[in-house]
């Protein structure tokens, strides 16, 4: 399986050659839950903060401004830290 991959300062050329402002928003409170990436997620915070950990591997902690791209098929356990905002897309 592969790994998260965090860019975390994407040029704006960068965003907009994945089109990333045209995706939809996701939202979400400060929480812990289980949850396993069933496709590709393609995803950029807007706001927040969340720790992401991969079963059996080190936590990952994604911030405001982080472009982010989960494997499919990767289970894991997130904690929202902060309040999350994203634009995010599948496939």
């Amino acid at each position: 399986m592969s790994e998260i991959t965090i860019d975390s300062n994407p040029t704006q050329d960068e965003l907009d050659a994945l089109r990333i402002f045209n995706y939809p928003i996701w939202s979400k409170g400060v929480s812990e839950f289980q949850w396993t990436f069933n496709e590709l997620e393609v995803c950029y915070f807007l706001e927040g903060e969340a720790i992401v950990t991969p079963k059996d591997r080190e936590p990952v902690r994604i911030n405001r401004g982080d472009l982010v791209t989960f494997p499919q098929g990767l289970s894991c356990s997130c904690k929202i830290v902060k309040d999350v905002k994203k634009h995010f897309r599948f496939g």
